[in-house]
């Protein structure tokens, strides 16, 4: 077995990469590191964590083998403020709950349509 940090990059086709870069910065924190022509890549509120915005309208918020990608939070009690923002940024809720008493999970998706998971445990 290698050792890695654990699933680390995802890469999201997008209409507007500019768009998802205000919406993950607003919503998760994201740092912008590198941009080119075709994309703007971001690191994660966890400092090891790359997101991707890859400009292909064509491709954008169509489901694939992947069902959804999720951030956990540090608290539980921050998951209302999770939900606002997201909608404050363009996003939506899909639908909320808990695993079990005192461990909250809310889908939601981005501007282009991509479910998240936002839960605590």
């Amino acid at each position: 077995m290698i050792k890695t940090f654990g699933l680390t990059h995802i890469s999201l086709a997008v209409r507007d990469p500019e768009r998802s870069l205000k919406f993950y910065t607003d919503v998760f924190g994201v740092k912008e590191y590198f941009r080119d022509d075709a994309s703007i890549q971001v690191i994660g509120p966890g400092g090891k964590e790359v997101l991707a915005f890859e400009y292909e309208p064509e491709h954008a918020g169509k489901q694939g083998g992947i069902r959804h990608f999720g951030f956990r939070l540090i608290t539980p009690d921050d998951i209302d403020a999770a939900v606002t923002a997201v909608e404050a940024a363009g996003g939506k809720l899909l639908r909320r709950g808990e695993f079990s008493p005192g461990y909250p999970y809310a889908y939601v998706s981005d501007p282009d349509g991509y479910e998240i998971e936002i839960w605590y445990e």
